[in-house]
């Protein structure tokens, strides 16, 4: 976290996370599995004001850390949620729009998270046409075993983008055709109901994924 701008996003794949903007800029619901310094929830609380956030994390000792990392408090549109995201998902949550999955054990995704069930209940989570963004760790061993369920799961309606650092991917799936229906030049356009500071940040990283798409 920059102690200058707490609430930039400093690390590449979490912009990269944040490309389902340009296939829906303007979520009502969005779940977020995975607290650890917040960067992606306090992103999100900030600039996009009109969507509802719930975060999950089994840690509480993260969630201890939360007014450290500027995390904001919980409020009628944010809350963090202390429970096992495998076990959240399971009981049937309220469906959303965005799901992301940004789940680390030291050694990439964890073991629980690691399974076709794990990923078909996040597909029932989704809304129609709901993005479902998952960090993967590429030098995990389970990197290859989750980009297979994620296929599995959603077939064709999947993409996946890696770092420049070749550290991590991040896989994008579809409860539905959207993908394939966004035009992405209209799409690399700031929302209206996206600020300026919040583009600048995100639009550099944005155009790998549509040098991503284009080479599909």
């Amino acid at each position: 976290m920059s102690l200058l701008n707490p609430y930039s996003l400093d690390l590449e794949y979490t912009r990269l996370m944040m490309g389902f903007l340009l296939f829906d800029s303007g979520p009502r619901r969005l779940l977020m599995i995975g607290l650890g310094g917040g960067s992606l929830p306090k992103f999100c609380h900030r600039y996009l004001p009109q969507t509802s956030i719930d975060v999950v994390e089994i840690d509480p000792d993260v969630i201890a850390l939360r007014d450290d990392f500027h995390v904001p408090p919980d409020d009628a549109r944010f809350r963090v949620i202390a429970a096992d995201g495998r076990n959240y998902l399971q009981a049937d949550p309220d469906p959303v729009d965005v799901l992301l999955i940004d789940a680390y054990d030291g050694q990439g995704m964890p073991t629980a998270l690691c399974e076709q069930t794990f990923f078909e209940d996040c597909l029932a989570t989704l809304l129609p046409d709901g993005i479902l963004v998952v960090n993967l760790h590429l030098e995990s061993v389970s990197y290859p075993v989750c980009l297979a369920h994620l296929r599995e799961v959603f077939g064709t309606s999947l993409f996946e983008v890696i770092d420049d650092d070749m550290t991590n991917s991040i896989v994008f799936a579809c409860n539905g055709e959207r993908f394939g229906h966004t035009d992405l030049r209209r799409a690399l356009r700031k929302p209206e109901n996206l600020s300026k500071d919040a583009w600048r940040q995100l639009q550099p990283t944005f155009k790998l994924i549509e040098a991503t798409l284009i080479l599909r």
